[in-house]
């Protein structure tokens, strides 16, 4: 994995614009800390920051494609191309010559031999830009998912990009303006496709490409989801399931550093962990490695709920037990969770305040651990949009809600967090309005399959919604906390032919055996213990420490106390000190941990709201 960016303007000469590229490049570095590059030419200067993991030795970017002393093509590239050795061997027999053994290359070549139509033979996760010399045109692509991220900003003669906002941000044509629609999109809990919040500046929508040329610019969706009859009967999907699973995950084990798998003891990363243990011992590569977390304290104090029923470790270490992993657990403790330090890497890492608080703290610092001992890692996400584990897929109540189902779900979180907004700021913003709007826009796009009616049809628009419009928030997470740390996270149900398959299989198959992720659980259940089965989801964990708690309660007291604290005009400031006077410790954390995220961003990004 690494970071990308880049400049297209064909109004100045970009050969002498090194400083500028060199700065949006450096704000990569945690992107690719292995090496950088930058390549300039007349109107196209292209900045690469490398995590070296695959051609450790060939793999320097950006990598160009020269004939007969002449310069054809030119990529700044990030991700995985999964079959991109298949890609090589076909092009080879088509008469093209390699001079490296990575992927990067291929995706040069793919271009050169199909055109633009290169992308629908590509499995993976990956965002590039392509600078065809011959054409003087960029093609910026992302991948089908939308597993990496990749932004961009048309200017009156071209468009700046990159991998993140940040490096954007870093050119000096692009101000960090927020305007009302686009604080409406940070605080909705929804993705919209192409947005991007700040003013001005995209995100190439999944499946998409961005051909940029001296006329303009023109944005063409390559993939999407279809809807098609699912024919096969009940076994026979359930061992297409496995059998997608099979390939994927030997796909996704090919690598040249070090590897393991985020084993949190549920359904979704254990069958990962057990199907990457049977790849790595057939190909005696040794016993898989694995990597939980959890928090100091939690075993003697841990008190389940109706989100956490139980605690993650006591099941990560019997299916480490059970498929002879060599596990590790990450211990956080609570004043690492505090550490100022590192509640700014996390708004570094994101470019934007989403209020997720410990949670986000800690998945950075599990990451910073895992990438002390290993590069690549295997991780679940992507499992409860595609399968339907998330419990509002078997709430009646949130499926046939007129809105999101998960907003309808977590309604009261979602309001607490909203009652500390000042009224004016709400009234601005319109979030019912702008939820709305977005809800339509979605169930628009659903694709029909004639004569489903009912429950299945519903259920096809609450797959569709949690695949366009959730799946991306949870990704976006894994990605900015993971490069942040140099960490390349790979998610095997995000892989396209999973997901289409598994899409268009009915709701009753889904759900047959009256649980959550019934498809999934009967495809891995005999590698895995009966207790993980059987397991009860549990989400990501969160700290029970009091002490974050009483920590939030302070910081809140000492902004509420700052008559220049950048939020203290987004607040309604008799709300904001009635929280952080009586409220209990769940309600406080909801509200405080958006607001305090809300004070850093305005500060450190130097926002300019216009609204």
């Amino acid at each position: 994995m690494c970071g990308i960016t880049g400049w297209i303007s064909y109004g100045r000469d970009l050969s002498r614009e090194r400083a500028t590229v060199a700065a949006m490049t450096e704000t990569m570095a945690c992107r690719g800390p292995d090496d950088e590059g930058v390549w300039l030419d007349t109107h196209a200067a292209l900045g690469h920051r490398r995590l070296a993991v695959i051609d450790i030795a060939g793999g320097a970017q950006p990598m160009a494609v020269d004939s007969d002393g002449h310069t054809l093509l030119v990529t700044t590239y990030s991700g995985e191309i999964y079959n991109y050795r298949e890609l090589r061997a076909e092009l080879a027999a088509l008469g093209h010559s390699f001079r490296t053994s990575g992927d990067t290359e291929v995706a040069l070549r793919a271009y050169l031999q199909w055109g633009e139509e290169f992308t629908q033979r590509l499995n993976g996760m990956y965002a590039f830009g392509l600078w065809d010399v011959r054409r003087q045109e960029l093609l910026l692509v992302r991948d089908r998912m939308g597993i990496k991220p990749l932004y961009y900003f048309l200017t009156g003669d071209g468009v700046i990009f990159g991998s993140e906002p940040k490096a954007i941000l870093a050119h000096p044509q692009v101000p960090a303006v927020v305007e009302a629609d686009g604080m409406a999109e940070l605080l909705a809990l929804t993705k919209t496709p192409g947005h991007a919040v700040y003013r001005g500046m995209r995100e190439l929508r999944p499946g998409h490409t961005l051909r940029v040329r001296r006329a303009g610019s023109t944005e063409r969706r390559y993939w999407g989801l279809e809807s098609y009859e699912h024919t096969d009967d009940l076994p026979t999907t359930v061992a297409r399931v496995r059998e997608l699973l099979e390939d994927i995950i030997d796909r996704q084990l090919v690598a040249d550093v070090p590897l393991c798998t985020l084993l949190s003891g549920g359904l979704d990363s254990s069958a990962i962990t057990a199907l990457a243990a049977r790849a790595l011992t057939a190909a005696d590569r040794g016993p898989v490695r694995s990597f939980s977390v959890d928090f100091a304290g939690q075993a003697e104090s841990f008190q389940p709920d109706d989100l956490r029923p139980t605690r993650d470790q006591p099941y990560a270490h019997e299916l480490a037990a059970h498929v002879g992993a060599d596990h590790r657990d990450i211990t956080l403790d609570t004043a690492q969770l505090l550490d100022l330090a590192n509640r700014e890497r996390v708004l570094t890492a994101r470019d934007l305040p989403f209020g997720f608080g410990d949670t986000d703290t800690s998945l950075y610092l599990l990451f910073k651990a895992v990438r002390e001992q290993s590069t690549v890692a295997l991780s679940g996400e992507c499992s409860d949009e595609v399968f339907g584990g998330y419990p509002w897929f078997h709430d009646e109540k949130a499926v046939h809600a007129d809105t999101f189902p998960w907003l309808y779900a977590l309604g009261h979180a979602l309001n607490q967090r909203e009652s500390l907004l000042a009224p004016s700021l709400l009234r601005t913003i319109d979030l019912p309005g702008y939820t709305e709007a977005r809800y339509r826009e979605a169930l628009a796009l659903v694709p029909a399959l004639r004569g489903e009616t009912g429950l299945e049809r519903r259920m096809r628009e609450v797959s569709h919604l949690h695949l366009t419009r959730c799946l991306q928030i949870a990704l976006d997470r894994k990605d900015r906390a993971s490069m942040a740390t140099g960490l390349e996270v790979r998610v095997p149900f995000c892989d396209h032919r999973l997901v289409q398959y598994v899409f268009n299989t009915p709701w009753s198959m889904k759900s047959f055996d009256g649980r959550e992720k019934s498809l999934l659980r009967a495809a891995a259940g005999d590698i895995l213990p009966a207790s993980i089965t059987h397991r009860v989801k549990s989400p990501y964990p969160s700290t029970q420490d009091p002490r974050y708690t009483d920590s939030l309660r302070q910081e809140m007291k000492e902004l509420l106390a700052d008559p220049g604290a950048p939020v203290r005009p987004l607040l309604d400031l008799p709300a904001a000190q009635r929280l952080t006077a009586h409220a209990p410790g769940s309600e406080l954390r909801n509200g405080s941990e958006l607001v305090l995220a809300l004070n850093a961003w305005l500060g450190a990004y130097r926002i300019t709201l216009e609204f």
